[in-house]
């Protein structure tokens, strides 16, 4: 049964295509307050799943509640509903001709509690370029507008399809500090992205999705087994490279240094990334 209590509660899933399933009893639930991160390769359900929880796309079978509303059919009305979500989409294409302030201020009015747009235009990082129009605006600028309309409205929950693509390294990471601030103030925000270190540097705990069912919810250091995975070493000795899994990587390298007597070339000790686990996990390794 889905719960009240969560952001996002979801049970037994189901939506298919001319008779293919593109969601095949898929169970989720998402903490109020939290960063969760959807992660699957291309067409594993993920955008489906998502559209379904936003409100755009009926389901077939399943009980779904976002902020405890059915959001095929949200009891409060659905303005009043989508008046506690924010979404930003992958791309998105408003006036171009209007300015980054008159866009803001704009959308304000679509909602019965606005954040300030001032404010909105500032937490985002775009403040020297409240009068710039829309049309001259960076990637990466452009993608703080797409957050700054889904944030205006005050959202509980804020959707996030693909935030950074195209983003450089230094906006990326500048984005990832405004993501968190937005949890620190209390937003759930439920997050897809392909980058890895994304899901990593931001979310609290990950699902992978894969042909339409969740194959398992962590945090990204527990995922698959990963904080218990036994490490491997390696390292040279006599100029041929060694190397050794271990579980008790601390107890080999004493033994190790006490055999060398000296200093161990090449020495270095990894766990698996989240990428090891996940393409693990969907069949890509």
């Amino acid at each position: 049964m889905t719960s009240q209590h969560a952001a996002i509660s979801v049970t037994g899933l189901r939506k298919s295509y001319a008779g293919k399933d593109a969601v095949a009893g898929l169970d989720l639930e998402v903490k109020q307050g939290e960063i969760f991160a959807i992660l699957g390769p291309n067409g594993a359900g993920k955008t489906t799943t998502v559209e379904i929880l936003e409100g755009y796309r009926t389901r077939d079978a399943g009980e779904v509640l976002v902020l405890g509303e059915d959001p095929a059919n949200p009891h409060s009305g659905e303005r009043t509903w989508r008046n506690r979500i924010g979404i930003v989409l992958q791309s998105a294409a408003d006036a171009p001709d209007l300015t980054v302030a008159e866009t803001v201020h704009h959308f304000a009015h679509y909602y019965t509690k606005a954040k300030d747009p001032d404010d909105v235009i500032g937490l985002v990082g775009l403040s020297d370029k409240s009068t710039a129009k829309v049309a001259t605006l960076s990637g990466g600028q452009r993608r703080r507008l797409d957050v700054a309309l889904g944030i205006i409205g005050s959202p509980k929950i804020l959707f996030l399809d693909e935030p950074t693509t195209g983003f450089d390294p230094e906006a990326r990471r500048a984005f990832w500090e405004l993501i968190r601030t937005l949890r620190d103030e209390g937003t759930t925000i439920l997050l897809t992205t392909h980058y890895l270190d994304e899901a990593e540097a931001l979310a609290d705990r990950v699902a992978v999705i894969n042909k339409g069912i969740v194959l398992e919810v962590a945090t990204p250091e527990s995922l698959g087994g990963r904080a218990t995975a036994p490490a491997l070493v390696t390292w040279s000795e006599n100029g041929i490279p060694q190397s050794e899994s271990t579980h008790t990587p601390t107890h080999f390298l004493q033994t190790l240094s006490a055999r060398i007597g000296g200093e161990i070339a090449d020495l270095a000790i990894t766990r698996p990334s989240l990428e090891d686990i996940y393409l693990g996990m969907i069949g890509e390794l």
